[in-house]
């Protein structure tokens, strides 16, 4: 049996929908509250179940007799490595559409995983496919045989935010969560081995390709930029938000300095996020890009990711991971998802869930020239 926590969010119900298309046998899905979950009536076999991941043995029944558990259940600086302690002790292998660094550190030194078990973290779409995109480039046949140098991404939209998402958006703008531990570090990137602060600054009213209409953009260098720029050797790093909305980025300017010390205090900074992208969207459209540009000296590719929902194509990269975990093709042991998967297997199932569009534009130089080429939507 595979199990889904969080089942009846946004994300979870995504994971759900394709993990039940995939028939990968029989599921549990836990939420705090059951009858949130959504069920769909052709579907066999499916079990649901109350479950509150911060009960300890509410968490352990819930695990108890699994192959593996998937958790879209959040926020992730709340819960921590707790799930995946959880899921471990009872023997099952782990799929974390979040945690990050914080909780790989935690499991380390636990000495977990163990006994052959598999643990997979941040396996969504950021992070996760946006640090497996750049490896999918690294692995293009570019004009010119030079290593890339420079990486830049660009990830933003205008939706929803969640109770969950906004929790974590507003860990990210503080740099730290109530114990202190850095999410991503604001106005950084990488650069020549090593984190450069203050670096960069936000832009407002600015154009970025791919993006419609004007946007700002929020340096932010989160912990699998700096992993991935130091494996694939890069001179340069830098990853910027993307906030469309009007009212989102008015807020986004005022949140670093709102008191969130309390729970009180907290719940309502979250509020404030929720209620301003709902303004924000009214009347307009839901979109998500992902742009992934990588370069070398004498060439450059972008992939770019077109979705109308980023909690969908979450959902879809969890139930993909889940699926390369079952079929064995992820080794044993405490893995992040952009370094354990393979690139072009991922890309190619991501396509057939059609939660996203891709398409990979390359620029070399040759003989003093510029050549553009372009493939079509979907040509991963």
């Amino acid at each position: 049996m595979i199990a889904v926590l969080g089942a009846s969010g946004e994300v979870g119900r995504h994971a759900v929908a394709a993990l039940a298309r995939d028939r990968p046998g029989p599921l549990r899905l836990g939420a705090r509250d059951p009858g949130a979950i959504t069920v769909n009536a052709t579907w066999r076999d499916v079990e649901v179940t109350a479950v509150d991941a911060t009960d300890p043995a509410s968490l352990a029944a819930f695990c108890r007799g699994q192959r593996l558990v998937l958790n879209c259940a959040g926020p992730s600086y709340l819960l921590k490595e707790t799930v995946a302690r959880a899921v471990l002790a009872a023997g099952a292998d782990y799929v974390d559409v979040l945690g990050d660094d914080p909780v790989a550190e935690a499991l380390v030194r636990a000495g977990a995983p163990a006994d052959g078990r598999r643990v997979v973290l941040s396996a969504g779409t950021v992070p996760g496919l946006s640090g497996l995109l750049p490896r999918h480039l690294v692995g293009q046949d570019t004009a010119g045989s030079t290593a890339p140098t420079a990486l830049t991404v660009h990830a933003g939209g205008l939706e929803r935010a969640t109770r969950t998402v906004a929790a974590d958006i507003l860990l990210s703008l503080r740099a730290g969560g109530p114990d202190g531990e850095p999410y991503g570090h604001a106005l950084a990137m990488w650069r020549r081995g090593r984190r450069e602060t203050r670096a960069l600054r936000v832009e407002e009213d600015a154009e970025v390709p791919f993006f419609p209409g004007r946007v700002t953009t929020q340096p932010l260098l989160t912990a699998e930029v700096q992993r991935l720029a130091a494996a694939l050797g890069l001179a340069e790093a830098r990853w910027y938000n993307v906030l469309p909305g009007a009212r989102i980025r008015a807020l986004f300017a005022t949140l670093p300095t709102l008191p969130v010390e309390t729970d009180e205090q907290r719940q309502e900074a979250i509020d404030r996020i929720i209620r301003a992208s709902e303004i924000d969207l009214a009347g307009r459209a839901p979109y998500y890009r992902l742009v992934v540009e990588l370069s070398g000296p004498e060439w450059s590719r972008t992939v770019v990711v077109r979705a109308d929902d980023s909690y969908r194509l979450t959902g879809a990269v969890a139930a993909v991971t889940v699926r390369e975990v079952l079929d064995g093709r992820v080794a044993p042991g405490l893995h992040f998802a952009a370094q354990a998967l393979r690139p072009p297997e991922v890309l190619a199932a991501l396509e057939k869930t059609g939660a996203a569009e891709f398409a990979v534009f390359t620029t070399a130089a040759q003989d003093g020239a510029t050549r553009v080429g372009a493939f079509e939507d979907g040509a991963l």
